[in-house]
């Protein structure tokens, strides 16, 4: 189904603020429709300016933002972590594990993760919900221990057949974790699970720990004397490998001895437990290799996966997956600025490279409440990959500048994620002037007012590169950046702000709190803050890019 919101494209030019008014502001967004990530959900009206009362203003504000999937402007988020994807001709698929902790299983450390869901897109903007592709309960995984434990996988297309590989944890396998595969028709399912494990739990020893077996990742190339190899990746702590059959529902034995054994060297294994070269590697595995103009692959094999804990975003990379050592390549990504845990996924869509993660950016969002967000991967000449931020824009969502009327930008502190859990969620981090030379830092997504999506007058502002962190009304009048770690109403009142003509010039703007209604967002020493607006000129500002 699908939902309206203002705004606009990536390479629109925002709206001077000089010009906005009730009937010109009409112009700002695109207009364009992005699909609902919610099949129940109902579809709402797009604000008009014509709703505007004295006085108020509406500023451009961005569509099209990360996450892709799981918002919503009826407060029912659905949220979905361990992104994968498919690309299969002209259609992208990305698929999450269906995160539905409640707040005493997230107080609890609980993954309750009941179904895969899916989205699609032909655009990279536009993405439709699938639905559910597979219900991961004891009925249709007859060795499932529970129902609940929906946890990373990805999909394959072969033969034009669609191969879901998922891990679970297993009652025929002394309860440890192990890899399942589901086969489908359709990229959309439903899938239908085999019956059995495809690898055993038991059968990856030695294990520091019963959910060594998770995350499986998948790669299919004909190497260049005709050769298919069909390639099964994945581990939390340790990193395996082996081959599969061409019926991509059986391990490859290498050494045809009747039995798939586990070990560190290709002689005596059929399976590889090995890491070396994999600095800090802790799990989320992700294969991928690069393409030539005519689509053939070439050069070396790359290793997407989440390092240490808060978990980062790394790589390395090997000539050979099944006998070659991994070289290190750099940390790509800080942990996020809203969850615990990342997981990757690389793809190539029409000439360009994608990178996929998650993180807890969405209301109510955390480490047990993830979504899907997706940014430009660029490699460099050597090959190497360019470190990345977070971003709260995406990929064609708009990021705006908030100055002063003398033109100083706002922007939080330059700071880097803590690696500990302590400080989050994150709450009460200082916006105000002169406070970073970073650009990222003084760059906000605006997007509709979370108290009201629909008051064309209503605006929440976004940190670009800490997503999920928002421009904050506190107790003590200041604004900070905070995120909106419980989705309730009080909150979405204390990050929505009443955007109205500029208290000392009326072709800039100035921000009434809704939650207090009658102070205004002030400059003042440095600092932003609420007041009644007495100093007119210190609660004035502009928007530009």
């Amino acid at each position: 189904m699908k939902r309206k919101i203002k705004g606009k494209n990536r390479g629109t030019l925002v709206c001077a603020l000089a010009l906005v008014t009730a009937m010109m502001l009409t112009g700002c967004g695109s207009g364009k429709t992005r699909e609902g990530q919610n099949e129940q959900a109902i579809a709402t009206p797009v604000p008009t300016a014509n709703n505007l009362e004295e006085g108020e203003v509406s500023v451009p504000k961005s569509s099209y933002v990360n996450p892709v999937a799981g918002d919503s402007e009826t407060g029912e988020y659905i949220y979905g972590g361990d992104p994968s994807v498919l690309v299969d001709g002209d259609t992208v698929y990305l698929y999450t594990g269906h995160d539905t902790s409640s707040d005493q299983e997230v107080n609890r450390k609980v993954y309750t993760i009941r179904e895969y869901l899916c989205y699609s897109t032909k655009d990279m903007v536009n993405w439709k919900s699938e639905g559910v592709v597979m219900t991961a309960d004891r009925v249709n995984i007859s060795w499932a221990t529970s129902s609940t434990t929906a946890w990373a996988s990805q999909v394959a297309k072969y033969k034009d057949q669609y191969y879901l590989y998922f891990c679970t944890w297993d009652k025929t396998s002394e309860g440890k974790q192990s890899i399942g595969v589901a086969v489908s028709d359709s990229a959309t399912g439903p899938f239908k699970d085999i019956g059995h494990p495809l690898v055993q739990g038991t059968v990856t020893m030695p294990q520091s720990n019963n959910w060594n077996d998770i995350d499986p990742t998948v790669w299919i190339e004909e190497n260049e004397e005709g050769e298919e190899h069909r390639y099964l990746a994945w581990g939390n702590s340790k990193y395996y490998i082996c081959e599969l059959n061409e019926d991509m529902i059986s391990v490859k034995d290498q050494d045809g001895d009747g039995t798939i054994t586990c070990g560190v060297a290709g002689k005596n294994a059929d399976i590889l437990n090995s890491q070396i070269g994999l600095t800090a590697y802790t799990e989320a595995p992700w294969l991928y290799r690069r393409k030539d103009d005519s689509g053939k692959y070439y050069g070396k094999y790359y290793l997407f996966y989440a390092s240490g804990w808060r978990e980062q975003m790394a790589y390395a990379t090997t000539d050979n997956l099944m006998g070659g050592m991994w070289k290190f390549g750099k940390i790509l990504m800080e942990p996020t600025a809203t969850s615990n845990t990342n997981h990757p996924a690389v793809f190539d869509f029409k000439g360009k490279t994608y990178f996929v993660y998650h993180n807890g950016s969405l209301p109510g969002g955390n480490g047990y409440r993830r979504s899907a967000c997706i940014t430009e991967l660029k490699f460099l000449d050597d090959g190497s990959v360019e470190p990345m931020k977070e971003t709260a824009s995406g990929l064609n969502g708009t990021t705006a500048a908030i100055q002063t009327t003398d033109g100083e930008k706002l922007s939080h502190p330059n700071y880097r994620n803590a690696s500990g859990d302590e400080p989050y969620p994150y709450k009460g981090v200082r916006i105000g002037t002169g406070q970073s030379e970073e650009e990222a830092d003084a760059l906000w997504v605006l997007t509709s007012g979370r108290a009201d999506p629909q008051k064309n007058a209503y605006v929440s502002i976004q940190a670009e590169d800490k997503p999920g962190l928002y421009w904050t009304a506190d107790e003590d009048q200041t604004v900070t950046l905070s995120q909106n770690a419980d989705a309730t109403e009080d909150t979405a009142k204390r990050q929505t702000f009443h955007t109205v003509k500029g208290l000392s010039d009326e072709n800039a703007v100035s921000f009434e709190s809704v939650t207090s209604p009658g102070m205004y967002v002030t400059l003042v020493k440095g600092t932003l803050k609420l007041t009644d607006g007495s100093d007119k000129k210190a609660a004035t500002f502009t928007i530009g890019e």
